[in-house]
């Protein structure tokens, strides 16, 4: 009986990410230079996971993670093909600091903005940040939330896991 359960809990679980991949793949986001993109069209790798990133420009542990983030990231991207995705929160009145932030910081990250919070709903998100692990099939096989000192070494974990299981 045990083993039901659990092979059920295991279905659904395989089930909402399948329906929860689809469910964001049609909203509309905006690149740093204000033009329109399907998020179906950049929440994807072709050589590996993608590591997608909800933030906003004024919160500090998202700019403690994202900087963090931005040193380990040509070493991740080396070693698994990952791709780190930044989806900023900010909204219609503060979109417009997002690009001289990110170019102030010299963060190497695709960037894309959620002005209406479509994503942000779709994929469920409460509190920033808020970070998704995909897998090369755009279904979310890990997710985060907040931000510790340190917890980019679990980020790193779970982002060897699926790569050594694509292999």
């Amino acid at each position: 009986m045990k083993h039901v359960f659990f092979a059920v809990v295991l279905g659904l679980f395989f089930s909402v990410n399948l329906i929860q991949a689809q469910s964001f793949s049609n909203v509309q986001l905006k690149t740093l230079e204000r033009q329109t993109v399907q998020s179906g069209d950049v929440i994807q790798n072709d050589e590996g996971p993608v590591l997608l990133c909800f933030w906003a420009t004024w919160c500090k542990p998202c700019i403690k993670e994202l900087n963090a983030y931005n040193e380990l990231y040509p070493d991740w991207e080396e070693e698994t093909g990952v791709k780190i995705i930044l989806i900023s929160t900010d909204n219609a009145r503060s979109m417009h600091r997002v690009a001289p932030f990110v170019n102030g910081k010299g963060w190497e990250f695709d960037v894309y903005i959620d002005a209406n919070s479509d994503l942000k709903r779709a994929m469920n998100v409460v509190n920033i940040p808020h970070t998704f692990l995909l897998n090369s099939e755009g279904e979310v096989v890990w997710q985060h939330t907040s931000y510790m000192e340190g917890d980019e070494a679990e980020v790193y974990e779970q982002i060897q896991a699926i790569t050594v299981n694509n292999e």
